[in-house]
């Protein structure tokens, strides 16, 4: 579909999107980790607001 759209682009959709899938597991892992352990440090999810919180030391 890229290659429709600029045939001369040079661009490659394919590598592109696994690099951006890679990052977003690596990240989703780390709010994962933060909002399930046991031990979370002071993170948290705001049901309300759906997002993560912090207590003010952190």
């Amino acid at each position: 579909m890229l290659e429709k759209v600029l045939p001369y682009g040079m661009l490659k959709a394919k590598p592109n999107l696994e690099s951006r899938i890679r990052t977003l597991k690596r990240d989703w892992e780390i709010v994962y980790d933060m909002l399930s352990a046991k031990n979370n440090s002071g993170f948290g999810w705001d049901e309300h607001r759906q997002l993560v919180v912090a207590e003010d030391v952190v």
